[in-house]
């Protein structure tokens, strides 16, 4: 059984949420409110579990697991059924270099960390947040969009089934409409969002439907 660590907002439970849900596991859920009390994940145990005081972590036969990359890598290892990731090489590199503008280059700059730093070392209040995520987010995406102007027309990013793309960017779908991000000219991107929405797995592991949920 795996125990997950996590936050029903945060991006990265999300992704890990979706996958666990195509790959049929169960797991056992801990909250970590990352903003009640200053943030639970700075508490001394917690911090112990993982050092870097982020979520997810998974704990898994006495085993510690962190970073959402690496765990999604780890549960499409662990359990090959449904996989996530294309046979081809060619294929799964296009796939990883999709995953990495939204995990390396737009879900750093939104993160909560650096919105509370840039909120109290240079005064942003939370239009300028807002700002801040607009151009950052909107440019991201508007990056994937080129990327799967490329392709063919196929239901979900990288064919008719959902794969490690489509758990990368349903999440930040949700973080671009928290932050009021104008996807008008994104139809390909808004499509397959629309497409991975009607699936259990990815309606399941929607914020709203977390017991943390506020």
């Amino acid at each position: 059984m795996i125990d997950f660590h996590g936050y029903f907002r945060s991006s990265s439970s999300y992704r890990c949420r979706i996958a666990m849900n195509l790959k049929g596991l169960d797991y056992r859920f801990h909250p970590v409110h990352l903003t009640k009390e200053g943030g639970e994940q700075k508490g001394a145990a917690y911090k112990a579990l993982n050092p870097q005081m982020l979520v997810p972590t998974f704990e898994v036969d006495g085993k510690v697991l962190t970073q959402s990359p690496a765990i999604l890598e780890w549960l499409d290892e662990a359990y090959p059924n449904t996989p996530m990731l294309p046979h081809d090489l060619t294929e799964r590199a296009d796939v990883r270099a999709f995953c990495a503008v939204i995990g390396c280059d737009i879900h750093p700059l939104q993160n909560l960390r650096v919105l509370q730093y840039i909120g109290s070392e240079f005064g942003a209040d939370q239009d300028a947040k807002n700002a801040w995520c607009q151009r950052w987010i909107g440019d991201g995406l508007a990056a994937c969009e080129a990327l799967l102007a490329h392709r063919p027309n196929t239901k979900f990013c990288f064919g008719d089934t959902p794969g490690m793309a489509d758990i990368y960017l349903v999440p930040q779908i949700f973080s671009a409409a928290r932050f009021n991000v104008d996807l008008s000219a994104m139809p390909r991107l808004r499509a397959i969002h629309a497409a991975c929405e009607g699936l259990p797995a990815f309606a399941k592991a929607h914020p709203s439907k977390q017991p943390d949920a506020e």
